[in-house]
């Protein structure tokens, strides 16, 4: 499976010397623009929703980032420091009839949720074994991150996860079951399809870290969700009632007059597993906004109370 390389920066239209807030914003502003869920050509808007999320994966990750800019368009050239385990220093070939030998199998991954050029450079784990050529070897446990939606982690769903090993052009493909109430760093353990045993050794084991997928409107703490709700300076000194969305359909929630910037409110079992039958809450955090470009009307109104505070 080659790969292609993935400019980031362009995707989600920031330069390189974004600030990680220029890249949050940029993130979540098309996150919500082609979100499935509200897109009118889900199949497309998915592709791009995936793409996005992709690059904020990277680019919101210090660490990621740097390893992706030291390296750039010439990342296959660039130092062996990606996804992959790699040969330890002095393994080589037989050195004898009953002397060490070591065998390396690239497993290359599809259907995760990233592209190729994410999985060669962040994501496949691959293994070296090292043994003795007549005795039975057992295959190198392999790893590999899957990206998963909040949705899928709450509700549980089944992913077709393809597969190809070394040079071989078979592609297996397998039915993964993603469990309801899956957490965040997880593996879905799939047994013997790992790296293949030598001398007839058994094959290892593939294990499917799981990755939540980054959520336009969400920021995940432990089992709970937050949420930066805004509201016009006017809806927060005369109270009003809005509609919050949360990952099982929108509510509303009535906002007291005089709320203040900062004010968090709670609703309860609203944020992601916590066990197989309970979940964490949500939290709505108000953001008040004001007119950044008042008319001229606007302006005195505002100059007006202004002037009642001041008597």
């Amino acid at each position: 499976m080659s790969a292609q390389f993935r400019d980031y920066y362009q995707t989600l239209g920031v330069s390189k010397s974004a600030t990680q807030a220029d890249v949050k914003s940029a993130f979540r502003k098309l996150a919500r623009q082609h979100h499935p869920d509200t897109a009118k050509d889900k199949k497309v808007a998915e592709e791009k929703f995936k793409e996005i999320n992709e690059a904020y994966e990277v680019l919101g990750d210090p660490e990621k980032r740097k390893r992706y800019d030291e390296f750039g368009a010439d990342w296959q050239h660039g130092p062996q420091q990606r996804g992959g385990w790699q040969r330890p220093a002095g393994a080589g070939g037989s050195t004898g009839k009953r002397g060490a030998a070591a065998f390396e199998e690239d497993i290359q991954f599809g259907g995760t949720g990233f592209s190729d050029f994410f999985e060669q450079m962040f994501g496949g784990r691959r293994g070296t074994r090292a043994g003795f050529e007549e005795a039975p070897q057992r295959g190198q446990d392999a790893e590999a991150d899957i990206l998963v939606t909040l949705e899928e982690a709450l509700n549980g769903s089944s992913r077709p996860v393809s597969f190809r090993r070394g040079g071989s052009k078979k592609i297996e493909t397998f039915t993964v079951k993603i469990p309801k109430g899956i957490r965040d760093g997880q593996r879905i353990r799939l047994a013997g399809q790992g790296g293949t045993g030598a001398s007839g050794g058994g094959a290892g084991d593939l294990y499917l870290r799981v990755k939540y997928q980054r959520h336009p409107d969400f920021e995940i703490e432990g089992s709970n969700l937050n949420y930066d709700l805004e509201i016009p300076a006017w809806d927060a000194v005369l109270g009003c009632t809005v509609t919050v969305p949360t990952l099982s359909g929108r509510v509303k929630l009535k906002i007291p007059a005089g709320t203040q910037s900062g004010k968090k409110f709670r609703l309860p079992s609203m944020g992601m597993p916590l066990t197989a039958d309970t979940r964490g809450d949500l939290f709505a955090e108000v953001r008040i906004t004001v007119p950044e470009s008042p008319g001229e009307k606007e302006k005195v109104l505002w100059e007006t109370i202004a002037d009642f505070h001041k008597a």
